[in-house]
């Protein structure tokens, strides 16, 4: 089938609106109808060219639609049923996936990274009948979805799928990191460095967790109201005060927990500086693969820090995306509905990537499909 997307062909070029070759799903393999796709920073990390994903490529991996086709041996899902996508595949037989760390299988992500589904190939072609590769198994920047089953999750159709592509990315991610990740117990400091749709989701996980004090941080003073309302008992804004300074004076020498999300190796600097003794930095920003970080350890032994990675929230797509899309649904968790402040069109995402370059986004812009 022929359909619209957008196109990133080169690394920090404007992406381009194309029709494009969406081939039939395979077996164990699914056709989503797009109907609303959020734009991760993950996303602007691709196009900017700071991650190393496969070009050229259609983005996007935080999406919500509904499926039209399935392929054979597809059980859990089918025509009609609402989805979320998530970009967590797993083999279920690796070392890291028989151990319960499916986040981590060994085996498809070589296929994430060569932009491939599960079969080791594409189903996208462009105009020219040359191929295009999916990133992160989705490829949600597009009219229409050609996924592996254990990509798409299925949840009920009362949740608006304008929140639902929430759940497929910046939600868990956030959340998993405090729950899993962390396990950031009542009572215990914890600061965030970086308040968009990621740090303000671990915002929340730690309110729910009854953390205190929960100490948002960003260099826009203008996200903290929003900050607040998802949780936050203080806001620093860095770039008119020093933020680690302000973190040991409110937490009584440095923080239990500190979640830096944006990946910017000055903040991750700061992180390191604002953790307390026996502090734990956890690490969910994703730093551009040339970039280093020096930092001072000669401290890190005696006072027990640990640099912990967390990779979309330590969780089990299948498992958690239901049960986070269930708090929505029930109230426990605070309408997704604030979260998303602008909704676009396809053809405006490189708009879209220059408000993300400068820092103008606040909260989770969404692309609507018709």
């Amino acid at each position: 089938m022929r359909m619209k997307a957008a196109v990133c062909r080169k690394p920090n070029a404007p992406v381009t609106i194309e029709e494009v070759e969406l081939a039939p799903p395979k077996e164990k393999e699914l056709l989503v109808k797009t109907m609303f796709t959020g734009f991760c920073h993950s996303d602007y990390s691709l196009i900017a060219g700071a991650a190393p994903f496969a070009l050229p490529t259609v983005p996007g991996h935080e999406a919500a639609g509904i499926v039209v086709d399935v392929g054979p041996g597809v059980t859990s899902v089918r025509e009609g049923d609402h989805v979320v996508t998530s970009w967590q595949v797993s083999c279920g037989k690796c070392k890291m996936c028989v151990s319960g760390r499916t986040y981590l299988c060994r085996t498809y992500m070589s296929h994430f990274i060569a932009g491939t589904l599960t079969d080791g190939t594409s189903r996208l072609k462009d105009s020219k009948g040359e191929v295009l590769w999916h990133q992160s198994f989705v490829s949600g920047f597009a009219e229409y979805m050609v996924v592996p089953e254990d990509a798409a999750i299925k949840i009920s159709k009362d949740l608006p799928l304008d929140q639902a592509c929430l759940l497929g990315c910046c939600v868990p991610t956030g959340f998993g990191a405090v729950y899993n990740t962390a396990q950031v117990k009542p009572g215990d400091s914890v600061a965030i460095w970086g308040i968009g749709g990621v740090g303000l989701n671990t915002v929340q996980g730690a309110s729910l967790r009854g953390a205190n004090p929960i100490i948002a941080v960003d260099l826009e003073g203008n996200r903290e109201a929003m900050a607040r309302e998802f949780g936050a008992t203080h806001f620093i804004n860095s770039s008119r005060e020093d933020p680690v300074l302000k973190v040991q004076e409110l937490t009584e020498g440095g923080a239990d927990f500190v979640f830096e999300v944006t990946g910017d190796p000055g903040a991750i600097r700061q992180v390191y500086w604002a953790l307390g003794v026996g502090g734990k930095h956890i690490q969910i920003g994703i730093a551009p693969v040339q970039e280093m970080v020096p930092l001072q350890v000669t401290y890190t032994p005696a006072q027990h820090r640990d640099m912990i990675g967390s990779l979309y929230g330590d969780i089990n797509a299948r498992h958690h995306v239901p049960m986070l899309a269930n708090m929505v649904r029930s109230g426990k968790y605070i309408s997704l509905s604030k979260l998303i402040t602008k909704k676009f069109e396809l053809e405006e995402i490189n708009d879209v990537c220059n408000a993300m370059a400068s820092r103008q986004i606040i909260g989770r812009w969404v692309c609507a499909f018709d």
